[in-house]
Formats: C-alpha cells, sequence, structure tokens
C-alpha cells in the first residue's frame, strides 16, 4: 500500500478545512450573531498562533513593517470577518465560497496599480471573466433580497485582495506563517470594539454555535495557516495554486451534507465563471514565478477563511 507524502495531506486538509468554514459560519451567524463570532474566531485563532509562535521559531516584527501589519489585519482579518460572517446571514455558504474564489482578481488588479506588476492580455481577460461570473452568482437570488447579500460577500472578497496585495512586501521579508500571525493578532486588537457583544452572546449562545467559533479559530484560520505553509514550501507553486480551485466544490458539499444547502444551477453556473477567470490570472503567474527566498514561498492570491 502506497503512502500519501505528509506535502499532500497537508495540502487535502487546507482545502478541506477552508472549504468547512462556509458552513460553520451560518452555524455560528445563528446562534451568536455577527459581530460576536467575528471576534471569537479572531481571537481563538490568534491565541493559538501565538502559542505556536515559538515553536516555530516565528520572530518580531520590525518596526518599520508595523503600519502594513496593520493594514493587513484591518482589511485581511477585521473586516473580511464581519463582511463575511454579515453576508452568511442571507448567502448560503456554498454560494459564498463561489463568490469569495474571486478575491485573487482585486489583489492583482491593486498590484499591477501600485506594485508596478505586469498586467498582461491574459489577466485583464480572467479579471473580466471572473467578475462577470460573480456577478452572475449575485444576480442569481434576484427578487428575494439575495443580491444585497451578495455584494456585501463580494465587498468581503475585495477587502480578502487587499490583504494578499499588501502582504506581499512582508512575504519578501517573513514567512507565510508569520505574516499570517501578525495578521492575525493585528486583526484581534481592531476587533476589540467587538468584546462586550460577543461577551454578551457568549453568556446565552448555543453549545453548537460556541464549537462553531472555536473550530473556525482553532482549525481553518489557525491550523489552516501551519499546514498550508507547509505544502506550500514542500509542493511546486503551480500545484498549490490548482489545488485551491477545489474550495468551492468542496465547500458545496459540505454545505449540503452539513446544512442541506442546495445552490440555483445559475449560482453554479456563475461560480463555475469566476474559478475559470481565477485559473486564467494564475496560469499567467505560476507559469514563471518570481524567484525568492527559500524560507518564504511566495503564497498564492487565494483567500485564507
Amino acid at each position: 500500500m502506497r503512502i500519501v507524502p505528509p506535502r499532500f495531506l497537508a495540502l487535502a486538509g487546507t482545502v478541506v478545512l477552508w472549504a468547512s468554514a462556509f458552513p460553520a459560519i451560518a452555524v455560528g451567524d445563528a446562534g451568536l450573531g455577527v459581530a460576536a463570532l467575528s471576534f471569537l474566531r479572531l481571537a481563538v485563532a490568534a491565541v493559538a498562533l501565538a502559542v505556536v509562535a515559538p515553536l516555530a521559531r516565528v520572530r518580531l516584527p520590525r518596526r518599520r513593517d508595523l503600519p502594513l501589519i496593520a493594514l493587513c489585519g484591518a482589511c485581511g482579518m477585521t473586516v473580511y470577518q464581519l463582511l463575511l460572517n454579515w453576508g452568511e446571514v442571507h448567502v448560503a455558504a456554498g454560494t459564498a465560497s463561489l463568490l469569495i474564489a474571486v478575491a485573487p482578481v482585486f489583489s492583482v488588479l491593486l498590484g499591477g496599480v501600485f506594485l508596478g506588476e505586469r498586467l498582461t492580455r491574459q489577466v485583464v481577460v480572467g479579471s473580466v471573466v471572473a467578475l462577470a461570473g460573480s456577478a452572475v452568482v449575485s444576480l442569481a437570488g434576484g427578487a428575494s433580497g439575495f443580491t444585497v447579500s451578495s455584494l456585501v460577500v463580494l465587498a468581503a472578497a475585495v477587502v480578502q485582495g487587499v490583504y494578499h496585495f499588501a502582504t506581499k512586501p512582508l512575504l519578501r521579508r517573513y514567512t507565510g506563517l508569520e505574516v499570517a500571525t501578525y495578521a492575525m493578532v493585528a486583526g484581534t486588537v481592531f476587533a476589540l470594539p467587538l468584546l462586550p457583544d460577543a461577551w454578551h452572546a457568549v453568556r446565552h449562545a448555543p453549545a453548537g454555535a460556541l464549537g462553531s467559533a472555536v473550530y473556525l479559530g482553532l482549525l481553518p484560520s489557525a491550523l489552516g495557516f501551519v499546514i498550508w505553509g507547509y505544502a506550500v514550501a514542500r509542493l511546486p507553486l503551480s500545484a498549490s495554486t490548482a489545488a485551491l480551485y477545489l474550495v468551492p466544490p468542496v465547500a458545496l458539499v459540505v454545505s449540503f451534507v452539513w446544512l442541506a444547502q442546495v445552490p440555483r444551477p445559475l449560482e453554479l453556473a456563475g461560480g463555475a465563471v469566476s474559478v475559470l477567470g481565477v485559473v486564467l490570472i494564475n496560469r499567467r503567474r505560476t507559469a514563471s514565478p518570481a524567484p525568492g527566498p527559500a524560507a518564504s514561498p511566495a503564497v498564492p492570491d487565494r483567500v485564507a477563511r
């Protein structure tokens, strides 16, 4: 019997964990509310990563990098959690995963505008295709009021794109785990105004919602970052990027099994178009990856759930 290499197990685990975050958010939203779930997930993940930090030899950040780390924490953690959790109050978990899949589009466009990265015809076409697919998903709910909530989830994809754009300079000097730890701790600090809501909600929340918040913090957020960094450091960038295209379909399956949610055919079609657009963008980017230090592998512009 052939044993699966640990790097592939880590990659598969990342896909499953990040996909499972979407239905877990739906459960947490129902029992805790948007504000409390956002704070608890960030706080649990920050504590877990802080415990792991000495074992993983995570260095303290340089003072000059603190403003950029603050931007990563505010956008990629605090605001992202609030928008995604808010959107999933009315958007099905699987559908939300289809919308979040376009986050790389925004990071690539920002990189072209502010970092001087080349925007080839393939990147532009891929971006247009991905955004068109998201528009189809957003409009699929029509008169049900689903469209507004879809736009909130799309806003979460935008700020996640800002996060990946902002991490690019940091990843030249720190490892992926270090950047994730800095951002998570910063995001928790920015979320401290939500602490009173979280305290009140925890006192009355059902066990399932509390379990969901702890699960989100420990597994998709904290463990997901650790095993993702392990896999990316030991696999070609193209392989790790391609694997993350599986997050939306796996999220659809998990949402069906866990919550019995079935997406509309039009949503599935729009989601497939969005993923196709992201594939077009990443084909250009993974064909000739920029050289970098071995300790800090480039991270594909995919969202950490």
